[in-house]
C-alpha cells in the first residue's frame, strides 16, 4: 500500500474540511460573481479559483479564493473568508503572504461573513489593513458579491 510521505497542500487548510456552511457559501458566491466578470463579461483579467495552493508542491498556503494572472503565472489577489473569532488571524495571514513571501500577491482581502465587513491590505500598506471591499488591482467593488 502506498503511504504519503508528506502532507498534501490539498489536505491542509486553516479551516479544515469541516468549515461551516456559511464559510463555504461565501467562497462559492465570490467565485461565481468573479467568474461571471472573468468568463462572461470579460471585465477582469484575473481567473478566480477557490481554495487553490499559491504554488505547486507541498507546504504552500491555500487562500479561500485566489485571483490568478495566467500571463504572469502568479496570484495577484487573495481573499480569506472568516467569522469574528478568525478575523485577526486571517488578517495576519494575508499581510504575511503579501509582505513576507515571494508569491507576487499585490492585494489581499478578508471578508467576515458574521459582521459582513471587508478588510483590504495592499503590498506596502505597512501592516495596517483598511475597511474596504474595493480592489484597485481589478478595479471592482466586491461588497455586493456576498
Amino acid at each position: 500500500m502506498y503511504e504519503q510521505s508528506y502532507n498534501s497542500p490539498f489536505l491542509v487548510h486553516d479551516d479544515g474540511p469541516n468549515a461551516p456552511l456559511e464559510h463555504q457559501f461565501a467562497i462559492s458566491k465570490l467565485t461565481i460573481e468573479l467568474g461571471v466578470l472573468y468568463y462572461h463579461k470579460k471585465t477582469i483579467v484575473l481567473i478566480p479559483l477557490p481554495e487553490t495552493p499559491l504554488n505547486e508542491g507541498p507546504g504552500h498556503a491555500i487562500p479561500d479564493v485566489i485571483l490568478y494572472d495566467a500571463v504572469a503565472e502568479d496570484t495577484k489577489v487573495i481573499i480569506e473568508v472568516c467569522q469574528n473569532n478568525g478575523q485577526k488571524n486571517d488578517l495576519k495571514k494575508v499581510i504575511h503572504l503579501i509582505e513576507d513571501n515571494e508569491y507576487g500577491i499585490l492585494e489581499g482581502f478578508v471578508y467576515n461573513y458574521k459582521s459582513r465587513e471587508w478588510f483590504r491590505y495592499r503590498k506596502g500598506d505597512g501592516g495596517a489593513a483598511t475597511a474596504s471591499s474595493v480592489s484597485d488591482v481589478m478595479g471592482i467593488d466586491m461588497g455586493g458579491f456576498v
